[in-house]
């Protein structure tokens, strides 16, 4: 079965009654915990979106500290799958400055709890491409979030740097 492209699904789903689209979306949430945290946030997000940001971070931190880093083996796999976490919710988001924050405290974690003391490359290449995504959404921003936002770029950056 080859599936429809979603040009069709739109007209489709404009010729439907509100009760019938309604079902639809509720039937789609029941199919996955990522489907319905993103209808949850989609549909709360633009009243309070410091919810949103709570909420994953909260969950970030959790992972942190449950977490195994006994050694430099098991701290990348944690960190990877923490930044599978952290991705995953990216995609709930187009506003740049919620994905710099969120960003910005996996790396402020991954310090915080010692990641970077191994000094193992694929940590430290994993934390460089997390602070190079925040470089490019501060270029997004306007001018006076950008000033707002280089100085925690700066304090990101510091560890990238004192690589031996």
């Amino acid at each position: 079965m080859q599936l429809p492209s979603l040009v069709s699904l739109k007209k489709e789903l404009q010729h439907r009654d509100s009760n019938e689209l309604i079902e639809l979306i509720l039937n789609l949430s029941k199919f996955s915990r990522d489907n319905k945290a993103f209808l949850y946030f989609k549909l709360y997000e633009t009243e309070d979106a410091s919810l949103f940001l709570d909420t994953v971070k909260e969950e970030l931190e959790s992972a942190f500290y449950s977490a195994n880093s006994k050694n430099y083996y098991v701290a990348k796999k944690a960190a990877q799958g923490i930044r599978r976490i952290l991705n995953k919710n990216l995609k709930f988001t187009k506003d740049p400055q919620v994905k710099i924050e969120l960003i910005t405290f996996f790396c402020q974690q991954l310090e915080e709890f010692g990641y970077l003391e191994y000094r193992y490359p694929v940590i430290d290449n994993l934390y460089a491409m997390q602070v190079g995504k925040v470089e490019k959404l501060i270029g997004k921003l306007h001018e006076d979030l950008q000033f707002d936002y280089r100085e925690q770029l700066e304090n990101l950056k510091k560890p990238i740097n004192n690589v031996p």
